[in-house]
């Protein structure tokens, strides 16, 4: 009986996002499932933080279509997790380019905000309006370690590893960074 359980072990209960990459390009489209699920909360928490809040469910949906569709070429050569936040700054980028195209206002009215609301209060859509805004006038360095911070809830150590820096020159990057996110807001 040990003999057969070392031959067909138990399979995890937690996969690897590597193992399920690779069941997807085999075919189990269940895998991909697993992808989404572990992965959509942070694409969407940092959608949310760049996109206005009527766009925010089809560009986080644009984002794993396109992912769905590009994974059976994922080499491996970054994390998933990392070629998914390329994907979804390009994502961004590219609803920005459309909107601009088209020559729409940046953000819907407010009253037209306030009628598609549901459970937030008015102040609360105005205060993510104004917080979009500024994330948008920082600097990318700035923005990027504040999104991984607060949208993707990583910790400094996690970001120092991402963008290739020591902790220090991370969270004074972050400290800077909220400082001049507040003056955006204070003006």
């Amino acid at each position: 009986m040990t003999t057969e359980y070392m031959q067909n072990p138990l399979p995890s209960q937690d996969p690897s996002d590597e193992l399920l990459i690779q069941r997807y390009k085999d075919g189990n489209n269940e895998a991909f499932d697993l992808l989404y699920l572990r992965h959509f909360p942070r694409v969407h928490n940092r959608v949310r933080y760049v996109i206005p809040e009527n766009d925010v469910e089809d560009v986080t949906q644009e984002i794993f279509l396109a992912a769905m569709r590009s994974l059976s070429s994922f080499r491996g050569d970054a994390k998933l997790g990392t070629w998914l936040r390329t994907l979804t700054n390009h994502k961004v980028a590219e609803y920005y380019r459309r909107r601009s195209r088209k020559q729409e206002p940046q953000l819907a009215p407010l009253s037209d905000a306030l009628s598609e609301m549901t459970g937030g209060t008015s102040q609360a859509m105005e205060d993510r309006i104004f917080l979009q805004r500024a994330l948008q006038n920082l600097p990318e360095n700035y923005r990027e370690v504040l999104l991984l911070r607060f949208a993707e809830d990583m910790q400094f150590n996690e970001i120092a590893e991402h963008n290739g820096q020591n902790l220090e020159a991370v969270k004074s990057l972050f400290r800077r960074a909220v400082a001049a996110l507040r003056s955006h807001l204070e003006t």
